[in-house]
């Protein structure tokens, strides 16, 4: 009866199976992280682009020195969110992350839904840092240019490089990966701290006042340019001020994404019931203290108006005062940044679809593991689409794209929370949310706010990529779904012993087979 109830769109795998699933022989993952490696693994991806060049210009375009409060807001944002992601992925460490989860608690359509939005975000985050990496090997090389045309098409050779290495990498083992990611962040945190310590002998507290400044009446687009907030309620846009401070927020939160990658590593982790809520929080946890030190630096060497346009970066700052030569270290330190985002970021990629592969929604021939424990054919498949990405389509800014994908999977997780305690109160929980349902709801209420402020052309676009993904589930996914047969052969069984074979047709039949 209960498997007649899981049938269709909202079939659910239960928590168990999942768990059973990890352990099958040929798409076994290896055990090789702790909460060490996770933790590296965080910084690592969410200290990169962000914090080189989105905290100047968010500053003098949006917010002025209340940028500071602004990454403390979008931090609190991520905060609640990462307390929902660590529970979920102490209970169900399991490899897939929100898709996993989503499987377990909405059943298989959602499912499908959040991995494909996974997907989108991966590809594209990986693709554009990928570009922005290129962009920034051209300071450092000079005259040498990362980009050819051959034939009239520009050919980025710099994009691809750090692609086809990074995918080595990871084809090699998570463990590899997590040492060259540890030395590589150590790099670039302490670049950030230098840049933080050199910085604070030119702050002058007067470009501290007004920390909130006046209001002004600002050109935030139009039509579908414009936010869907602004679109919806007939809102005039502004910058600076109260509501100047809330849409800074938005924009900043780009520069957290990628705490919620370490939950994918689920399954390659020795203790996940302690390791990865440490991993999630503590990376978070360090990485809002270098955002709002950095900030606090950065609008207090300058005054805020300086920073306008959308040049200005942390160097800039920097060659007001003359310190010419910290624009080379923030080069090297954005160079470095830059590369362990696309690994983590590439990392998370492969381990969602090698999660959709085991549960035969992508093609299961893509799921075997090689000798050191890791998918490679997922790897290859990943490294190939990031490289002809990020090597031949000029891709511009996307972070929208990016962001509203990650604030819908922290959506659906941070509901996924309340739902999975009623249903299944019975499971063991490593970690467990503090305040339920207080906590899960505000995520919600914060994610959601974000994304109201996300431009409608973004919200055009992520549906018209939601709308591919579910014709791509009921013309294959559906049907090669791994538990949907093991349903449709339980009900073979029940009805070859009761002689019965109604259960089975009406089962075929919402199958569409």
């Amino acid at each position: 009866m209960s498997d007649k109830r899981q049938s269709g769109l909202f079939r659910t795998k239960s928590i168990e199976q999942s768990i059973t699933d990890t352990d099958e022989p040929e798409t076994k993952l290896r055990k090789d992280l702790n909460s060490w490696d996770l933790t590296v693994f965080g910084v690592a991806v969410v200290i990169g682009a962000g914090i080189f060049t989105l905290t100047a210009r968010t500053a003098g375009n949006v917010a002025g020195p209340s940028v500071s409060l602004a990454f403390v807001i979008a931090a609190v944002a991520c905060g609640l969110a990462a307390l929902c992601y660590a529970e979920f992925a102490s209970t169900v460490p399991v490899a897939g992350s929100a898709y996993t989860f989503s499987y377990a608690t909405f059943g298989e359509f959602m499912a499908w839904i959040i991995g494909w939005d996974l997907i989108l975000e991966f590809a594209l985050a990986s693709s554009v840092v990928a570009k922005g990496w290129s962009l920034y090997l051209a300071e450092v090389l000079g005259d040498l240019s990362p980009s050819v045309t051959v034939g009239g098409v520009d050919f980025d050779w710099g994009a691809v490089v750090i692609v086809a290495a990074i995918t080595v990498v990871l084809a090699t083992g998570t463990k590899l990966s997590s040492r060259v990611s540890l030395v590589i962040t150590a790099i670039k945190v302490a670049v950030v701290v230098l840049v933080v310590v050199v910085g604070a002998f030119y702050i002058d507290t007067d470009n501290y006042s007004p920390y909130i400044p006046p209001s002004e009446a600002g050109d935030t687009g139009s039509g579908v340019h414009q936010s869907l907030f602004s679109f919806v309620t007939g809102a005039g846009g502004s910058t600076f001020g109260w509501y100047g401070l809330l849409a800074a927020a938005s924009l900043v939160f780009f520069a957290f994404i990628g705490f919620d990658v370490v939950a994918t590593t689920a399954e390659e982790t020795k203790n996940p019931q302690k390791a990865l809520p440490r991993g999630i929080l503590g990376s978070l946890l360090i990485v809002t203290v270098l955002y709002v030190a950095v900030t606090l630096v950065l609008t207090g060497m300058v005054d805020y108006h300086d920073l306008a346009g959308d040049e200005s970066n942390l160097a800039t700052a920097f060659g007001i005062h003359g310190v010419d030569w910290a624009k080379n270290v923030i080069s090297f330190g954005a160079l470095m940044g830059l590369t362990t985002v696309v690994m983590v970021l590439m990392l998370g990629q492969t381990r969602v679809l090698f999660a959709m592969s085991r549960d035969g929604l992508m093609p299961r021939a893509l799921a075997p593991t090689g000798k050191r424990g890791t998918p490679v054919r997922i790897t290859l498949l990943v490294g190939v689409v990031v490289a002809v990405l990020a090597g031949f389509f000029p891709i511009g800014t996307l972070e929208e794209m990016v962001n509203i994908g990650t604030l819908f999977a922290f959506v659906l997780v941070s509901i996924g929370v309340i739902v999975l305690r009623r249903k299944r109160p019975d499971l063991e929980r490593g970690f467990k949310v503090p305040l339920v349902p207080l906590v899960p709801i505000l995520a919600v209420v914060a994610c959601l706010w974000l994304m109201v402020n996300l431009s409608v052309e973004t919200w055009i676009r992520f549906v018209v990529w939601m709308a591919i993904g579910v014709a791509i589930y009921f013309l294959y996914s559906r049907r090669h779904s791994v538990l949907g047969q093991r349903i449709v052969q339980g009900l073979q069984q029940d009805s070859a012993a009761t002689g019965d074979g109604a259960a089975l047709g009406r089962e075929s039949d919402d199958r569409g087979d």
